[in-house]
């Protein structure tokens, strides 16, 4: 989610969904409600974003493809190095619509903080090739470019999972499951701490909020999102970010998930940013944040789901 969709017209979508679920959904069969529910969820743009000017020297294109993987699919994801070898390595996981292409200011500003980033497209975003992606298959993908960062990055205290917008679901989603099976072994969770952009508790919440319904539209959806039942699971620091100027995703949603989540944690609005420039406005504050979360004691072994 990114620039254009601070636009008013952009929000009509979710009004369209929920319209979808009550209207389309009455003649039609669940498979087909369901796969226009998806293309209304990840409305993806084909192509490259306008504002994209090429890719930066350094960052390495990288093509993962577990044997889980059918046929062609495959994850298409940039690797760009710190230039200090033992910097901290930031798993990036981007909101919908747009591709990596749409991404690479808000990549390049970490880098230029001095954070090597793994960043990956979903299957069926950019060069990344698949289905219409699902709630399943993101998280799926997800959890194969975190085995990668891995292999990128072998000390775990020197890793960090970041979510942009719905990327921050599919971050908390893959922080909880880290933090499960960690608990599972009796080890430490495998990553130093989670960074939160511009998210929301779940995707029936701020459909709800942004259509303007009193349709129960979370127990409608069959792509939920629902952080805010994991949140409190994820094992290890927190860092949540939000832009007080945020049209797209009221910034209550950061405070609600904020307040769910166990310690450590730490709240960090930003007065004037919008859905996208939190990072960017947020500034040293923002440096801060994350110097503080890598900065964190993490628990040394993962907590009990709650």
């Amino acid at each position: 989610m990114t620039i254009s969709l601070l636009k008013r017209p952009r929000l009509r979508w979710l009004q369209w969904l929920v319209l979808a679920i009550v209207v389309v959904g009455v003649p039609v069969s669940c498979a087909v409600l369901e796969h226009k529910e998806r293309q209304l969820v990840f409305r993806i743009e084909p192509g490259i974003a306008s504002w994209y000017r090429g890719l930066p020297s350094g960052i390495q294109e990288l093509e993962l493809r577990p044997k889980t993987f059918k046929g062609d699919q495959n994850i298409h994801a940039w690797w760009w190095p710190a230039k200090r070898s033992n910097a901290p390595t930031i798993l990036y996981l981007h909101g919908v619509r747009w591709n990596l292409t749409g991404q690479l200011f808000r990549i390049q500003q970490l880098h230029n903080q001095g954070y090597a980033v793994l960043a990956i497209d979903y299957r069926g975003f950019g060069k990344s090739r698949g289905n219409l992606p699902s709630e399943a298959t993101v998280y799926e993908d997800a959890r194969v470019a975190w085995e990668r960062l891995t292999q990128l990055q072998p000390n775990p205290g020197k890793r960090l999972i970041y979510g942009h917008s719905l990327g921050g679901a599919v971050a908390v989603d893959l922080a909880a499951q880290l933090a499960q099976q960690a608990q599972q072994h009796n080890r430490p969770v495998p990553a130093r701490g989670l960074i939160l952009e511009s998210t929301f508790t779940s995707l029936g919440d701020v459909a709800t909020a942004v259509s303007n319904t009193s349709l129960p539209v979370r127990w409608l959806l069959s792509q939920k999102f629902d952080s805010i039942d994991k949140i409190a699971d994820i094992g290890m620091p927190l860092l949540v970010v939000h832009g007080l100027n945020d049209r797209f995703v009221p910034p209550r949603f950061s405070e609600q998930l904020f307040e769910a989540a166990q310690q450590p944690k730490t709240l960090l609005l930003v007065p004037g940013a919008s859905h996208n420039n939190s990072m960017s406005l947020g500034g040293q504050r923002y440096r801060q944040a994350i110097d503080a979360l890598l900065r964190s004691k993490p628990s040394s072994v993962a907590a009990a789901p709650t």
